[in-house]
């Protein structure tokens, strides 16, 4: 089975390795213990408590499973210093939407990592496709919910 890369910052690999490694060492011990005070309950049948802390096991250990395979696969996104002539991933990207508003400026990360709210947007999105090899004064066409969207490149870092 071919495995997809995970395009991640030095920081987002940084993170993701901390998760792993608090999973793997506190959340194990803390859902064993759980586990442990449900079945000495007793009443299988019927004991709630032990159903939730089995999926929280799960839950657990899935994430543990996803964590393990994406740094495996992990592709570190160089971030260069000052301009670039197009925008890809690792670039901070600067861009006015047409018609309104101030200028934003977005990180394109892998999807592992991105958070719109905080500026990192995935390489995958539809603007993230929008941006990718675009150059500075170039517009990048965004097909939203709420109809296109044109955004003009106004600097890429």
């Amino acid at each position: 089975m071919d495995e997809q890369p995970t395009f991640l910052t030095r920081e987002g690999y940084r993170k993701l390795e901390q998760e792993l490694n608090y999973l793997r060492t506190v959340r194990r011990q803390e859902v064993a213990r759980r586990l442990h005070q449900a079945l000495a309950e007793g009443d299988l049948l019927e004991n709630a408590e032990l159903e939730d802390a089995r999926n929280e096991q799960a839950f657990v250990e899935g994430r543990i499973l996803m964590l393990e395979r994406m740094l495996r696969n992990a592709v570190i996104i160089e971030e260069g210093e000052g301009p670039r002539e197009a925008a890809g991933l690792g670039s901070r990207v600067t861009v006015v939407e047409e018609g309104d508003g101030p200028p934003e400026t977005y990180h394109i990360v892998g999807s592992a990592e991105a958070d719109p709210s905080k500026g990192l947007i995935s390489n995958e999105s539809p603007l993230g496709r929008a941006l990718m090899g675009r150059k500075v004064g170039e517009r990048a066409v965004v097909n939203a919910p709420d109809g296109v969207l044109v955004f003009k490149i106004v600097g890429i870092q």
